[in-house]
């Protein structure tokens, strides 16, 4: 509003204010004769702004690239990179339309047919259907189940997600708590009984391959499973149950199948409550004819993102189900897909601020502001750099992640890797999902007007990434899962997470340049340190209130860690060492910054009521 007041817009670097017109060359009024004319008959036409076009999304990336060449061995990475650079250009050519074909055609649903029957059908676009096919073909579940790669095979499936997730039109999700589904399974020792559901869950034929969804949430509680499930189960004469309830939001609920928690009635109807009293179920959705089974759907979620996927409520009236954990065991079971879900939700957020970061870096190499390409503008470049640090740490932290479950599945984890990966996935989960939607925003408005508008796909990405931090675990609950993680171990995770950072350290010395963060790391290790003793005798309400900022603090040091362990390998670029030190300037241990102004324990808690609340 300001420039249009003052001056007339800028034609190909020649911007003219009021009052000098008379002082321009023929050329330029030339210029402003064009601006006059009906905008038709104008032959310079500025307002037209060229589309960021990205090439091969793995070729592109060049962290990526120097990972693998880093930790995979030799042969492995031949095979891998022949097969994600020929997977980088099906993204490019195929997946990336279909992907905004279920943006523009988002599931419908049909409760009654044309005479008056109920069938409860959800529509979904053949682009859709087509991502489940290529979710088979190009094994984004198999891969991490048929071990082809040995350890390296799970890190090999999450590289192939991470490439896949931005252009897949949302069927991230369901591909998720497929994922989730079948380490369940595989965890209980695949059952006879599951046998059948596991090779069709990791099936690379498209027409055996299913989907699973995951019902936990109820009308009651979100996280809160134990004291929010109402459904029961009721055990039939062949074995089998029957679940009645409600379920308040589910997730790609055109899955085949499902895994669902409940609790067992026994002979006079009673159910148990609590945690002990949920036990683990598996169900059919639909039979062989495709009739639900016993299932209604009552609507579809009207969502501010992933709109392509189908979200829904729905009653269980005697749903068939058969038992797949220890009675009151469900919850415990279940934390294995929790795990793979959390971790899906980290590929996600990694990916979504690499394709906006993408977008941005494309867009200023093309667009021209103030008489010059917006990337030579220092300050435009500097947010685009901040953006880049934020997304390479946590794509070496999510790296770290699959290499430990790679180990861990593998049988191949030490006692202290294994330690290290249970603390690091809510770590992971809580603080990237956090990263992505603030990349997101700063993205977009890099994008200037442009970015606001819909049909450049740009608020899809951030409308899809505002759930990440909600998904599997908001950022709070994930803070009180860290802290059990030190308690359940009884304090052994934090030793083993800084000794692993000790070494990492060690590992960055012999590189002068990384020496400022090195330092900054050391010292944000013994304020950390020395917070976990003054806590450590304080109530427990002390610890809570510093959940959030402690495992902030966690993510902050040991992504910097990752970053200078890379910065220092021999054939580490520049743009590797400026990341780790950037990185590592920031404040690294905030709870201990907190700490000192005395934000937590009672006294804090009392002012924080009082803050929001209102009082005296």
């Amino acid at each position: 509003h300001t420039r249009d007041r003052c001056q007339t817009p800028s034609v190909k670097g020649i911007s003219t204010t009021m009052g000098q017109e008379e002082q321009v060359s023929t050329q330029q009024k030339q210029v402003l004769e064009d601006l006059e004319m009906p905008l038709a008959r104008r032959q310079t036409e500025t307002l037209f702004q060229e589309q960021p076009e990205t090439g091969n999304p793995y070729l592109e990336d060049t962290l990526l690239r120097s990972y693998l060449k880093t930790h995979l061995p030799p042969k492995v990475l031949e095979e891998v990179h022949q097969d994600l650079e020929r997977f980088g250009t099906h993204l490019l050519t195929k997946i990336q339309p279909l992907g905004w074909e279920c943006e523009l055609n988002p599931p419908v649903f049909r409760q009654y047919n044309a005479w008056g029957q109920r069938v409860d059908h959800i529509d979904t676009c053949s682009a859709w259907r087509r991502m489940k096919e290529i979710s088979a073909e190009e094994g984004l579940i198999a891969e991490a189940y048929e071990r082809r790669y040995s350890n390296w095979s799970r890190l090999y499936q999450a590289v192939k997600l991470y490439l896949f997730s931005s252009s897949s039109g949302g069927f991230n999700c369901p591909l998720a708590m497929t994922d989730g589904a079948a380490k369940v399974i595989e965890s209980l020792g695949i059952p006879g009984s599951l046998k059948d559901a596991f090779d069709h869950l990791i099936s690379r034929d498209p027409k055996k391959f299913w989907t699973s969804g995951q019902w936990m949430t109820e009308r009651r509680g979100g996280s809160d499973v134990a004291n929010g499930t109402e459904t029961v189960a009721r055990r039939q004469p062949d074995g089998t149950y029957c679940l009645y309830g409600f379920k308040w939001f589910t997730s790609a609920a055109d899955s085949d199948v499902t895994l669902t928690l409940a609790r067992i009635a026994d002979a006079e109807g009673q159910c148990p409550q609590g945690s002990k009293g949920l036990s683990l179920f598996f169900l059919r959705v639909r039979d062989e004819e495709g009739k639900l089974n016993n299932i209604q759907v009552q609507r579809l979620k009207n969502k501010l993102g992933t709109r392509q996927m189908a979200t829904a409520e729905l009653w269980l009236q005697g749903a068939r189900a058969e038992l797949i954990s220890a009675k009151g065991r469900g919850v415990a079971s279940i934390s294995n897909m929790l795990n793979i879900t959390r971790i899906h939700n980290v590929i996600c957020a990694v990916a979504s601020m690499r394709r906006m970061i993408s977008l941005s870096r494309e867009y200023a190499c093309r667009r021209v502001a103030f008489g010059k390409l917006l990337k030579d503008h220092p300050l435009h470049v500097q947010t685009i750099a901040r953006m880049e640090v934020q997304v390479r740490g946590a794509f070496l932290l999510l790296m770290e992640i699959v290499r430990l479950l790679g180990l861990a599945e593998t049988n191949l984890a030490s006692e202290q890797d294994q330690l290290l990966l249970r603390l690091l996935i809510p770590v992971a989960k809580l603080y990237t999902g956090k990263q992505s939607s603030a990349v997101a925003v700063e993205a977009m408005e890099s994008f200037g007007g442009q970015g606001y508008m819909e049909d450049t796909g740009l608020p899809v990405i951030l409308r899809d990434t505002l759930v990440l931090s909600i998904w599997e675990g908001t950022t709070n609950i994930l803070s009180l899962d860290v802290l059990r993680s030190l308690t359940k171990s009884q304090g052994q995770v934090m030793a083993v997470f800084l000794s692993t950072v000790q070494k990492k350290l060690e590992l960055a010395l012999g590189t002068a340049e990384l020496a400022p963060a090195v330092q900054r790391t050391r010292a944000a290790l013994g304020s950390l340190t020395q917070f976990l003793q003054k806590a450590g005798p304080e109530p427990a309400l002390t610890m809570e209130l510093a959940a959030r900022d402690f495992s902030y603090s966690l993510a902050r040091i040991y992504t910097g860690a990752l970053l200078m362990e890379h910065a220092a390998r021999p054939d580490a670029s520049s743009a590797d060492t400026c990341t780790a030190l950037r990185w590592c300037h920031q404040e690294l241990c905030p709870v201990a910054v907190e700490s000192g102004f005395g934000s937590y324990g009672a006294g804090a808690a009392l002012r924080d009521s009082t803050l929001v609340y209102g009082g005296s």
